[in-house]
């Protein structure tokens, strides 16, 4: 009797868990609904970004969306896109050379051998400074007859005088008076003749004149600079044999107060140079200034192999800087300024696929990626001719740091 109460009551609790357990799967208010609804919300969670990792989203409209947390916000720069001016301009590179135009290579105008040499390279020279003398076997003949021709001419001269005389007094005929003035005649333009050929070598008429008078040769040939420059060889050495034209020439002498400027442009640039235009240079040892110039040359050809053409300029080199061999940037105008969009060079991001990007924003935490078509980079800024409007909230630094976390690098 004990155990049928006992079961009973066993029995009873059974079917009271039962019924509610029934009513809690099946009669619970909302109970079905919450049981439909996580895999929905699971999957919602799967859509939207992680404000902590920075990270895109599955979701393909927001696979160029990022948003930043504060932390990470302090590590970029957000600016209004703003307007720049920039210069329609070309560059190229090369190398400065001398003015071939005004530089000379000094030969001896006569053979010898050189006496002494006066100037080294790098020195300025004026025009008429001598340079090197030679023992010059030309000018001791040339001397030789001078002195000679002086010495009939003055015998000539005295034998007129004494002529006329006699001649007055009846005491000459006068074909002998007039063999007389055709001998002095004669002698006077050898003498002449004479003085020209010494004054060849270099010679001064007062020079000259103490030649005659002292009846001394003066073996030295004066070889003197033809023009003011700067001495950029020298092979001149004492003893050395020289001749007319044999190279080398024992010094090579320009006018450095204009240089060269040798570049090499690209074939697509070339029909944008032009004779005279005006250019600017800069080379490494002066890199706060600017020489001027101007284009003076364009090449005839197009190199088949590099496909530039070679553009020359004259630049102005008053205080004789520039040197023969420096490296040089070439920049030069080909039309007037224009005013455009303009983002930092560090708020612009080349992809893979060779596209530019900038990161634009509207609350400065959420920021979306953008292809855009860059034009000229000056003054550190990229002109942007296609994607961007003036005034929009840009990534003027950091931009980088967004496309890695976008693209999940370990560094984001």
């Amino acid at each position: 009797m004990q155990f049928g109460k006992v079961s009973a009551i066993v029995v009873g609790v059974v079917g009271v868990l039962a019924i509610v357990g029934s009513v809690y799967i099946f009669g619970f208010p909302g109970g079905a609904a919450k049981a439909d609804r996580e895999p929905a919300t699971a999957s919602a969670a799967g859509n939207t970004s992680n404000p902590a990792s920075g990270k895109s989203s599955g979701d393909p409209l927001a696979a160029s969306n990022v948003e930043l947390n504060d932390a990470q916000v302090k590590s970029i720069e957000v600016g209004p896109a703003g307007d720049h001016v920039f210069s329609q301009q070309r560059t190229a590179v090369g190398s400065i050379d001398f003015n071939e135009n005004l530089s000379v290579q000094v030969f001896s105008p006569y053979q010898g051998k050189i006496i002494k040499a006066y100037a080294e390279i790098g020195d300025e020279v004026v025009k008429g400074k001598t340079l090197f003398t030679i023992d010059s076997p030309d000018l001791i003949q040339a001397e030789s007859t001078l002195i000679a021709s002086a010495g009939v001419y003055g015998l000539t001269t005295t034998a007129l005088a004494r002529a006329k005389q006699l001649y007055e007094i009846q005491g000459l005929a006068l074909k002998d008076l007039e063999q007389a003035v055709s001998d002095q005649q004669t002698a006077e333009a050898a003498l002449k003749a004479a003085r020209d050929a010494v004054r060849v070598f270099g010679k001064s008429d007062a020079q000259i004149d103490g030649i005659i008078a002292h009846r001394k040769i003066d073996p030295a040939l004066v070889v003197p600079s033809p023009i003011t420059g700067r001495v950029t060889a020298r092979m001149a050495q004492p003893g050395l044999l020289v001749q007319p034209g044999n190279p080398p020439a024992p010094y090579s002498v320009a006018d450095v107060s204009t240089m060269w400027m040798l570049a090499n442009v690209a074939e697509s640039d070339s029909p944008m140079f032009h004779l005279g235009q005006a250019v600017r240079v800069k080379v490494m040892a002066f890199p706060d200034r600017d020489f001027e110039g101007k284009i003076t040359t364009i090449g005839a050809t197009v190199d088949p192999n590099t496909h530039t053409v070679l553009v020359r300029s004259e630049v102005r080199d008053p205080k004789h800087e520039l040197r023969p061999g420096m490296f040089a940037t070439y920049v030069i105008r080909t039309g007037a300024p224009i005013t455009a969009t303009a983002v930092p060079l560090d708020g612009v991001v080349r992809e893979g696929d060779g596209t530019m990007t900038v990161w634009v924003t509207t609350d400065r935490r959420h920021f979306t990626k953008r292809t855009v078509k860059i034009g000229l980079q000056q003054d550190g800024f990229d002109q942007i001719t296609e994607g961007l409007k003036s005034g929009e909230l840009v990534v003027n630094k950091g931009a980088i740091f967004l496309s890695n976390m976008l693209n999940g690098s370990p560094e984001s």
